[in-house]
């Protein structure tokens, strides 16, 4: 009897990773992109000389170009691309999970895999934090991970859907209710409290102190991972990740050309949702629109809006890539170096998404050569796209030598031990 005999007889863990020829190409290639919306998203933090608005989220200085692009931000990329994080990392369990059981591990040993692969991205979330990005969301999506995979993996269709419908309820009563009834009162300013804390105070942009800096991270760090993450629980927002397995189960990112009528409605119903959703925010950060300050707070109507729509905006998102995939499938005569490369940074998103900090935080923190004084929303963005272009090099030279990501690499070990 073989070695992987005797393992898969006893159900226990053994690696169970997939080649690149065997991959697709839709959950990297959005993974890719994600990465780029999600260096964009997070300029605003370091931008610790300009003046904020009264949710703190986008600043409201500049010139024109600076404008348009805060402009841009709040209604393309704030509250927009952490749905689709969260989507693509409930398909990646499906699909992590799927793979185990195909080579012949236990499911009691694939949830195994699963959860350890949870308390290891708590780990790293919390030291990305520490070192270098108080907004980590690596521990976050840790610890949801963990609960989901224990309560959902191994239910069944008919459950799951159950269950996706209670969590849609649940979000919409608790998030909405509040909306409805300012809405009905004619008030939009009896929700929110203006505290006008810009956002980069949490991330300690502004401290010339590593080690001042790296308290305030921990803490932000902390309250992310093991407060924002049982309260998505509460509310309902975990409704993202079961969708990421409902159509995991299903492979439509693996196989979009079956999927494309659910696929198309869901972009063009998912953006438009989630654009309009965010115009009023947008348009009241740019003055063109008189809103209270209450209602554009952290805790305001618009804010409440803006991220119950953007979920929709999220899924999208993800089905605007797929249908690319397809159409891209059906015309593509050979490799492009640049969907190749994009991908690559997919199958090392990790790797990427924590090289942006190592690449950002240094140059523009106080603590650092503090550029972050000297540059605005539209230089920001420039420096932005700029880090994402260095990280899709790096992925696309470990592509072509076959490498994995470092982090990925070191994850992998520890998961399999």
């Amino acid at each position: 009897m073989t070695l992987d005999a005797t393992a898969t007889r006893a159900g226990t863990a053994r690696p169970a990773g997939m080649r690149s020829a065997e991959r697709a190409l839709a959950p990297d290639l959005a993974r890719g992109l994600m990465l780029l919306l999600i260096v964009l998203s997070n300029t605003a933090y370091h931008l610790w000389r300009s003046e904020y608005g009264p949710s703190g989220w986008q600043p409201v200085t500049g010139g024109w170009l600076d404008h348009a692009v805060q402009f841009g931000m709040i209604t393309v990329l704030d509250l927009r691309v952490y749905p689709l994080f969260a989507f693509l990392f409930g398909y990646g369990m499906v699909q992590l999970y799927q793979r185990q059981r195909a080579a012949g591990t236990s499911e009691r040993a694939a949830v195994g895999i699963l959860r350890r692969r949870s308390l290891l991205l708590v780990l790293i979330g919390l030291a990305h934090a520490t070192l270098f990005m108080a907004g980590d969301i690596v521990g976050y999506y840790g610890v949801i991970g963990f609960v989901l995979g224990w309560l959902f993996l191994r239910r069944s269709d008919r459950a799951l859907n159950r269950w996706i419908v209670i969590a849609t309820v649940q979000l919409l009563v608790i998030s909405a209710e509040p909306v409805v009834s300012a809405l009905l009162q004619g008030d939009l300013g009896s929700l929110g409290e203006v505290s006008g804390t810009p956002g980069y105070e949490a991330y300690a942009s502004e401290e010339g102190d590593w080690l001042t800096a790296a308290g305030t991270r921990l803490s932000s760090g902390l309250f992310v991972t093991f407060a924002a993450a049982p309260l998505s629980l509460v509310g309902g927002a975990y409704v993202i990740f079961l969708l990421g397995f409902w159509a995991a189960r299903r492979r439509v990112l693996e196989e979009p050309s079956r999927h494309l009528p659910l696929l198309r409605r869901t972009a063009v119903l998912g953006i438009t949702i989630g654009w309009l959703g965010a115009l009023p925010s947008a348009l009241a950060h740019i003055g063109a629109l008189d809103v209270p300050a209450h209602a554009q707070s952290e805790t305001g109507v618009l804010m409440i809006v803006r991220e119950l729509t953007g979920m929709a905006a999220g899924l999208g998102y993800v089905a605007a890539i797929a249908l690319f995939v397809a159409w891209w499938n059906r015309r593509a005569t050979g490799p492009n170096r640049a969907v190749t490369a994009v991908a690559a940074v997919g199958k090392r998103s990790l790797s990427c998404y924590l090289a942006h900090s190592v690449l950002f935080a240094p140059l523009l923190a106080a603590w650092g050569m503090g550029l972050g004084a000297h540059l605005t929303s539209w230089t920001m963005m420039v420096f932005a796209t700029g880090v994402w272009l260095v990280t899709v090099a790096a992925a696309y030279a470990f592509e072509r030598r076959g490498w994995r990501g470092p982090v990925e690499v070191v994850l992998r070990k520890a998961m399999y031990r």
